[in-house]
């Protein structure tokens, strides 16, 4: 076991060396002087700014608050002068999908209270700390189903649909996986994803209940099993 470990450990210090070299690499060819790019920050996690001067490895980038910077070529990353100042819906559609443009997208769109957004298939879901029913009354729901992925706004709802579809047209088993850290609304997107797909499932009564109140009652015996409490929410049961 030691010895599989120490190889593998070698093996990822080479990777991370290849990466690194080719990282310095392409932010030479790409970033010059004058370019607009994202640098890291200790307090605001990334900094926009324009390049002003490169030596060697090293540029100095004049940052959009006031700060002058210097950081190693490898580390800073262009930034996207032309994207939508409402960031777009999918991020695969982001000239750069690195770490600072993916954040200043989720950013933008969260100002706007869309805090849903695709990268690919995958929903991202930005916790907004407020009820925001009207995206998730019946009139949304009847909206989502059906229609095709990426025809509408992303949703929870779009993702339960297309897992149902799939699931009914194909006769397989559909998974959903939801995850994120503590406090993130995993609970929360967990019962609107139950919710809509009761909902599709019908409201036949049985046992004088209909098969949506069934699902959602079994919600706290779910919620029982894994939940406990930590430094950001304490939903414990």
């Amino acid at each position: 076991m030691e010895l599989a470990r120490v190889e593998l450990f070698h093996e990822e210090q080479k990777e991370n060396a290849r990466r690194e070299q080719y990282a310095v690499e392409g932010s030479k060819e790409n970033i010059i002087v004058g370019s607009h790019v994202w640098v890291e920050d200790h307090d605001l996690a990334w900094l926009d700014g324009k390049v002003s001067k490169i030596t060697e490895q090293d540029a100095e980038i004049q940052a959009s608050n006031g700060k002058k910077v210097t950081a190693k070529l490898s580390k800073i990353y262009p930034k996207d002068t032309e994207a939508p100042a409402g960031g777009v819906d999918d991020m695969t559609k982001l000239s750069y999908l690195h770490e600072p443009g993916v954040l200043e997208n989720l950013k933008a769109r969260y100002e706007l209270n869309e805090i849903y957004t695709y990268t690919g298939n995958i929903l991202i879901a930005i916790n907004p700390f407020q009820r925001l029913p009207h995206i998730y009354d019946g009139h949304m729901m009847q909206q989502y189903k059906g229609a095709p992925f990426g025809e509408l706004s992303p949703h929870v709802f779009a993702v339960a649909d297309v897992s149902y579809r799939a699931m009914i047209n194909e006769g397989k088993s559909n998974s959903i996986l939801v995850s994120g850290e503590s406090g993130a609304g995993k609970t929360e997107t967990t019962k609107m994803l139950m919710r809509y797909l009761a909902f599709l499932g019908g409201r036949v009564v049985t046992e004088g209940r209909t098969v949506e109140q069934q699902v959602l009652e079994s919600n706290p015996v779910l919620e029982a099993f894994g939940n406990a409490k930590t430094v950001r929410n304490n939903n414990s049961r």
